[in-house]
């Protein structure tokens, strides 16, 4: 009976004190339904990257279910804007064969996410980065792996990027 009691406690204050998982919480304005994510400028050389990045983003907030994506800009309440400033891939690690096969993967973007409807900045960060690490199979290169690489990487930026907008972390 005491531990049934203190589980009761329990639920009520993580109840009463706002507390949520992470990716249930969301930091936008009630009004904001249908978000604009134009195509992220590249300022890189890597290829198809903006694109990779864009998709990722818009799939990250349909899952969330927060919002709805509008095509134009006319009809949403809030826009995402992304610019992609540098993306690095630095060998940290070298398989016996003498070859690169665990790089450290750094991106750098500059987001805006505006209310439309407000015409104020919900989020800013001129210098988002987003750092992980890739390892590739032995006997392959970055190169040869780099267009599944940029679709596992570009999924792992859009969720940190779209848990810092929504949950405010």
């Amino acid at each position: 009976m005491k531990k049934i009691l203190i589980l009761i406690v329990t639920c009520v204050f993580f109840v009463q004190c706002g507390y949520h998982l992470r990716g249930t919480g969301s930091f936008l304005p009630s009004h904001i339904k249908r978000v604009n994510v134009p195509m992220f400028r590249n300022s890189t050389t890597r290829f198809e990257l903006d694109l990779k990045l864009t998709h990722s983003v818009i799939d990250e907030l349909v899952a969330r279910g927060k919002v709805d994506i509008a095509e134009d800009v006319k009809n949403a309440d809030a826009v995402l804007i992304g610019e992609i400033i540098s993306f690095r891939a630095i060998p940290i690690a070298v398989s016996r064969e003498a070859s690169a096969d665990r790089y450290n993967i750094i991106v750098v973007t500059s987001i805006t996410f505006k209310d439309l409807v407000t015409n104020k900045v919900i989020f800013s960060n001129p210098n988002f980065r987003y750092q992980t690490e890739y390892g590739v199979p032995e006997g392959t290169d970055f190169e040869t792996m780099e267009s599944e690489a940029l679709d596992s990487i570009a999924v792992k930026f859009a969720r940190s990027l779209v848990t810092n907008i929504l949950e405010g972390f």
